[in-house]
């Protein structure tokens, strides 16, 4: 299936990371040197993605802005390195690549923000990415994830496993078969206390859904921290259309918290060579 649209909901508050994210969305917080949305949109790019659908707060300008950005190369005192470094930084989306922003005028959760995108992605299976979630992986997991999609009335959801202890942080699936990495889903419970989880495979920001979803998405009602959740559509959907589980490969980082999102950039500095060895004397020595 060649899907095409990939929805990013980047509207949340990022309260975790005030006063930081004060003024500055959450989602354009650095790991080394990029923004978390720009990881989450090459990714999509990467996976043949084309249309980029981002629905965003009233505060959420610098996304844009940063997608949009045009340099002035005219400025008198730019070295041509420096000229050179921002002509590149301009060329952050492929021109064969659209991109579309949709004011979420209320944070009401995920399940409400993707509604949002109802209009324009219209009758196409469409794909999910959340920012906070940055995978390190030899192959995109949306690129994973796509080649499983097969059929545009099915949907795939990524998961990993997770400590039992960790349940109250995730959509936690049940399941009745399984096939290499692809597990059919019967049942999904948001953030269930341990004693009540399904199993011990939990729900990580990357989606591929069939239209259908919007129609359970009009019919929940606020759930869960008084939102309406992704969790709950999809657990209304599971009565009539297959949802798959699949447990890609890559190691997540959860850069909605401050730890993973400390860990995130450690990784990925020690992945760097430019970094890589006088970090690793400098933890040595700070140890």
């Amino acid at each position: 299936m060649n899907v095409k649209k990939v929805v990013f909901p980047v509207a949340g508050l990022g309260s975790r990371f005030l006063p930081a994210t004060k003024a500055i969305p959450k989602e354009m917080l650095p790991v080394i040197d990029k923004p978390l949305i720009q990881y989450a949109v090459e990714e999509a790019v990467d996976a043949g993605f084309s249309e980029l659908i981002f629905i965003t707060g009233d505060t959420k300008q610098a996304i844009k802005d940063h997608f949009n950005f045009n340099p002035n190369l005219d400025i008198s005192n730019l070295t041509q390195d420096k000229k050179n470094l921002l002509s590149k930084m301009h060329k952050v989306i492929p021109d064969h690549v659209t991109c579309e922003y949709i004011i979420q005028h209320e944070p009401l959760g995920l399940g409400h923000a993707i509604l949002q995108a109802k209009e324009v992605v219209g009758e196409e299976p469409f794909a999910v990415v959340l920012a906070d979630d940055l995978i390190k992986s030899q192959t995109g997991v949306l690129k994973q994830m796509k080649d499983q999609f097969k059929d545009k009335d099915s949907s795939i959801i990524a998961i990993q496993k997770i400590k039992n202890d960790e349940s109250l942080n995730y959509g936690v699936i049940e399941y009745k078969e399984e096939s290499s990495n692809l597990f059919k889903t019967t049942n999904i419970i948001e953030k269930p206390s341990p004693e009540n989880a399904p199993s011990d495979y939990g729900v990580v920001g990357r989606y591929i859904f069939s239209n259908k979803i919007f129609s359970f998405l009009e019919k929940i009602l606020a759930g869960v921290g008084n939102e309406i959740q992704l969790t709950d559509a999809i657990k209304l959907m599971l009565e009539k259309n297959l949802v798959y589980g699949y447990e890609f490969k890559g190691k997540r980082y959860d850069c909605g918290t401050k730890l993973g999102f400390i860990e995130a950039n450690i990784s990925y500095a020690l992945s760097d060579p430019d970094y890589a060895d006088e970090l690793k004397e400098f933890i040595k020595n700070l140890l």
